[in-house]
């Protein structure tokens, strides 16, 4: 393996570990560990620890997956990386 292509492993590897820990702290975090303080909050006519443990992590997800489409797509123009 290269230099480059090292660097790239390690770049996507990095990101990946970034979004997983995003996504980590919205499911787990405030779906099960903050459900009760944020159950004081209403949202959409929902408390918002139950809106995060059924919608909010999905919805987070979601996001989460366009905008490594969006970083993996900077990475690969980054790295010059054919399709």
């Amino acid at each position: 393996m290269s230099a480059n292509t090292d660097h790239y492993w390690a770049d996507n590897i990095r990101l990946i570990l970034k979004l997983l820990c995003v996504w980590f702290i919205v499911s787990f975090g405030f779906g099960i560990i903050l459900v009760e303080p944020l159950n004081t909050i209403e949202f959409a006519g929902f408390k918002l620890g139950f809106w995060f443990a059924q919608q909010g992590s999905i919805i987070s997800f979601v996001i989460l997956i366009f905008y490594y489409i969006k970083k993996m797509s900077e990475l690969d123009a980054k790295y010059n990386v054919d399709d």
